[in-house]
Formats: C-alpha cells, sequence, structure tokens
C-alpha cells in the first residue's frame, strides 16, 4: 500500500506560514508560559488537551478544549483525546493544494499552522522501576501521530517537540510566519524524537521478561542457546556537543541512554570540559575497577591500564592502599592519567592524588575533605559515578554497514560459567602454590582482561607490577611488561590473556624470574611451552578459556 500520487503541478508555492491557529499539547511544561504569552500576543488561536489546557487557562489566556473541536470527550482515562478527523485533517490538509483547501470548508475544518507536542515520559517511568501496568501506561498513542502528522505536512504546519526550540518558535511568531527551512529542520528533529521514543518501547518490550532488564535478557539468551532478537533498537539522546573528538579537526558529541548508569550519566563535580578521549579513557578506567569486588583503583592512558590493584588485606585506608600500588606499577604512565576506583575517594588517596598531573577522577562517591583538595586542582576533572553502577551484560560495537553484539567477558573459572573462583584451573607445570600466589594469580588472571590483546600482565601483592599490552606478537607483549617490571618481575606471576603460540614468548618471563603462570592453553605447541615452564620449576595453570580484548 502507497500513499496518494498526486500532479505536482497542483502545488501552489508556500515558503512564509503566518500563524493562526496552535494545537499544544505537551507532558513536558517547560518555557509553556513564555511560548503562549508570545501566541496570544499575536493573536494566535489555541487549542489544547487537559492539563495543558488547564495551564494556559489558568494563566489567564483564551484556550479551546480539544473536546470542543472534536465534538467527542475525553475518554477512557485519557487514551482517546485527538484522535479525530477533525484534529488530524487540520494537521495533515495540504494548502498548498486548492482541493484540500477545499475540503476543510465542507468539512467545517479549521486547520492548523503549529503544533507544538511533546510525549508521556515513558523512557523516565522505565528508570524509576516503576511496575509494568504503570509503563505501559506511559506509551503515548495520539502524541505521537500528531507529531508524525505535523512533520509530514511542514509545508504547512511549524511542530515543535522541544522546550529548547521554543525561543526559535517566538522568534518566528514575532515575525509573523515562519520559514519553510525552520519547518524543514524542526520537522527532521520531530521525526527523530518519535523514532527515539519508539526505540526506547520496543526494547522495553524485547526484554525476556516484561520491566525485566534488556542486558539480562540478552545474556540469558545467549547462555542458554536461544535465538537473538531479531532487531536491535537504541534509545539514546544527545546530552551535548564535546569540543572536538579524537582529534581535533574531528566533531564529536555525548549521547546518553535513559534510564542508564553508566560514564555518560556521571556527574562533573570539578574541572574543565570532558573530552572525547576523557570518555573512552574514564570508561575503560571505570571498567577495570569495578572488575573486582574488593576495594580497587585502575589508572587507564589511552584506553589501556598502566595499574590495576586492589587494597592490602591489612590496610588502614583501602582505597588510598589500592592507588599507591596501582600507581607504583608504571609511575611515569600514570602523569596525564585517567583514574577510577569502585569506593569512595577519601584524604588519603586525594593527597596521593593530588600530586600527580591527573585528567579524570571518577568514583562512586568522594569525602569532603578529599573533595576541598582535589577541588584546589585546576585541571583535574572529578566525575560522580551514578548510584547503581555495573558493567553492562551486552556490549555493543558499530562496525560500517552494522554492529557486532557481544556478552560481556565475565569468565574467570570454568568454561561457561562466571564462576570467581578458580579451583577448575590445570596445574600443568611446577607444585600447587601457596594461598598468596594463587591469590596474585586470580588477581592477574582477572585483571589482564582490562588490558588490550596480546595482554601480559605481571602481579604481586595485589597489584599489577608489569603490563605489556596491544602489541601484534605475544613476545613484544612479554618484553613489554617484563621490562615495565624491572626488578619487580622476580618472583611475580604472570598472565596471559590467550595461549603461548610458542615457547619464546614464556621463556622471556622465566628469564626474569616469574615464578607462576597463568594462561588458557590450547596451543598446538601447549606441550613445547608446558617443558619449557618444567625445566624452570615453575607452576603453569591452565584456564581454558582466553580473555582477549581488542
Amino acid at each position: 500500500m502507497s500513499g496518494p500520487r498526486i500532479d505536482p503541478s497542483l502545488y501552489r508555492e508556500r515558503d512564509a506560514v503566518p500563524f493562526r491557529r496552535a494545537l499544544i499539547s505537551v507532558s513536558d511544561k517547560t518555557g509553556l508560559e513564555e511560548l503562549v504569552d508570545a501566541l496570544v500576543a499575536a493573536g494566535v488561536e489555541i487549542v489544547s488537551t487537559g492539563s495543558t489546557a488547564a495551564l494556559i487557562a489558568s494563566a489567564g489566556h483564551p484556550v479551546t478544549e480539544v473536546a470542543s473541536v472534536t465534538g467527542f470527550p475525553e475518554s477512557l482515562d485519557g487514551r482517546v483525546k485527538t484522535l479525530h478527523p477533525g484534529v488530524h485533517a487540520g494537521l495533515l490538509a495540504d494548502l498548498r493544494l486548492e482541493h484540500h483547501e477545499q475540503q476543510l470548508r465542507d468539512l467545517g475544518i479549521a486547520s492548523f499552522d503549529l503544533a507544538v507536542v511533546n510525549l508521556y515520559p515513558f523512557a523516565d517511568t522505565v528508570a524509576s522501576g516503576a511496575p509494568a501496568a504503570e509503563i505501559i501506561e506511559q506509551i503515548d498513542i495520539g502524541g505521537p501521530a500528531l507529531v508524525r502528522a505535523s512533520a509530514k505536512n511542514h509545508a504547512n504546519v511549524t511542530v515543535v517537540v522541544s522546550p529548547g526550540d521554543y525561543p526559535r518558535v517566538i522568534d518566528a511568531v514575532r515575525s509573523g510566519s515562519s520559514t519553510l527551512a525552520l519547518r524543514r529542520e524542526l520537522a527532521a528533529t520531530a521525526f527523530a524524537h518519535t523514532a527515539a521514543y519508539d526505540t526506547g518501547v520496543a526494547a522495553w518490550f524485547a526484554s525476556a521478561v516484561v520491566g525485566a532488564d534488556a542486558d539480562a535478557a540478552a545474556t540469558a539468551a545467549s547462555t542458554t542457546g536461544d535465538e537473538w532478537s531479531p532487531e536491535l533498537h537504541f534509545d539514546v539522546s544527545l546530552a551535548h556537543p564535546l569540543r572536538y573528538g579524537e582529534n581535533s579537526h574531528q566533531r564529536a558529541a555525548l549521547y546518553t541512554s535513559a534510564g542508564s548508569t553508566g560514564i555518560a550519566q556521571a556527574e562533573q563535580l570539578h574541572g574543565k570540559e570532558m573530552s572525547y578521549n576523557n570518555y573512552v579513557d574514564a570508561d575503560a578506567a571505570v571498567r577495570a575497577a569495578y572488575d573486582f569486588d574488593s576495594p580497587a583503583v585502575a589508572i587507564i592512558k589511552h584506553a589501556n591500564p598502566c595499574g590495576i590493584a586492589i587494597a592490602s588485606p591489612k590496610a588502614v585506608d583501602p582505597i588510598a592502599s589500592a592507588h599507591h600500588k596501582a600507581h607504583e606499577c608504571d609511575p611515569v604512565s600514570a602523569f596525564g592519567g585517567v583514574i577510577a576506583a569502585n569506593r569512595p575517594v577519601t584524604l588519603a588517596m586525594a593527597e596521593q592524588v593530588a600530586d600527580v598531573f591527573t585528567e579524570v577522577l571518577v568514583a562512586p562517591a568522594f569525602d569532603d575533605d578529599a573533595l576541598a583538595v582535589l577541588t584546589a586542582k585546576k585541571n583535574i576533572r572529578l566525575l560522580h559515578l551514578p548510584d547503581g553502577y555495573s558493567r553492562p551484560a551486552t556490549e555493543l560495537r558499530p562496525i560500517s554497514g552494522g554492529a557486532l553484539l557481544q556478552t560481556a567477558d565475565r569468565f574467570d573459572g570454568t568454561p561457561g560459567s562466571a564462576a570467581t573462583s578458580s579451583a577448575q584451573w590445570s596445574l600443568v607445570s611446577g607444585d600447587e602454590v601457596d594461598a598468596a600466589m594463587r591469590a596474585d594469580l586470580e588477581f592477574a588472571w582477572r585483571a589482564c582482561r582490562a588490558v588490550k590483546s596480546n595482554a601480559i600482565l605481571l602481579a604481586s601483592g595485589g597489584a599489577s607490577v608489569g603490563v605489556g599490552m596491544g602489541q601484534v606478537n605475544r613476545v613484544d607483549s612479554c618484553h613489554l611488561a617484563v621490562d615495565r617490571a624491572g626488578d619487580r618481575a622476580a618472583g611475580a606471576v604472570a598472565a596471559s590473556d590467550a595461549f603461548f603460540p610458542f615457547a619464546d614468548g614464556l621463556e622471556v618471563l622465566l628469564q626474569a624470574g616469574v615464578k607462576a603462570v597463568v594462561q588458557p592453553g590450547g596451543s598446538v605447541r601447549d606441550d613445547e611451552v608446558v617443558e619449557a615452564a618444567k625445566k624452570a620449576g615453575v607452576a603453569m595453570y591452565f584456564t581454558g578459556e582466553r580473555h582477549f580484548y581488542h
């Protein structure tokens, strides 16, 4: 089925459209009073609905209830108000066509020149944790119909969905008419608005259980073998433009997802405006720090850790302990880095951070005395992470022509599980290690999944002491990790995010004095690698699963 075909020669030119009659129906009343004042001053007739009409009338302005136009009362608890030819014919009539104009006269219907409409707060209701029945009532039906009708007919109707655009409309009203350029631009905004709204509704319904978290549903589907959803929907809105992207010649902007509690929703407490790169690094830092249940700190540079640590067991100030240990991994690279803590920042940690130039510090909270120290530093950006942050269960990556979706890497134990225990690791070389070294191996194995592949992480005492990352071969990553660790490599443990394809990389670690290694195994040369570990008398464990991070 397709729309009607009309002879193009029948259309009359129409650029400037005067404002004579407006339809107003809004959930968000922000800025409405100023807009209505301008409309009334210009002699524009106002038709409105429900609470919007009541607000306009209470301000002492004349307003016509929509029921007077439709000849039908609002019904079904407000579900039916504007779904009527008396309204939609007035919005959809293309007055560039003489026969449309004549049909309106025959039907006794007046046209609208302006539609001011925004929709029920569906996303906010979902985010509030409201029950399903309440969420469903916030699925707007009449509102999107009004918006889409007006936007389609932008040749004749100015449609505005955001209070942020009211000043432009007020200027047009005061000038006497709207231009086609303005109407077309506002129509594009309107269609984007309804598309995002419907996407939010679709994403909510796509959950495995109505009202359940969509990420959890995707995880359940992937781990039970169920099919992925045939369509993937996003509901993101422009938060604000950024100064530039990765480089100064690239444009960039921050978009946020309603109801989410990630780095995009973090509240900036201090410092310069966040940049594109700041957001990327801050997200990587939070991802690494929140991978641990113990107090933990991650220091990131160019999306890679230059230090990750958990607090010492008997530390007086656990988060300060974790930061000190993370910083000691690579103090040179930590200069100008981005830090994330998974516990509130204390005075002791703040004093440590204040001694080093830091771009961003993200935490779930800041003690008052810590804030006093940190805000004395002009350039550091302080971000307060929203309550309820947890790493998303699914990860999306755009690619040209589409996107990739996967469940997050939560593997710590056996294949097919998300266990946090290493009980099922296979000892393939040497003797079982003591409890302290076992804890370091578990720490290293978990921490290395925050490191870009190929990844080698050396650890001691619950802290990284050397990191080799992002190399195109594992031997180079081993050299980097050992070089960064220096003397600390002797007696440390090592984690490799994937198997050693040859013994050469392992031998770099063994020559540096590494005493235990954890790796996935699975190479066709595993025997060669295991033999090298046995010859050195080093314990080696296979996990049976890798931690690639691209």
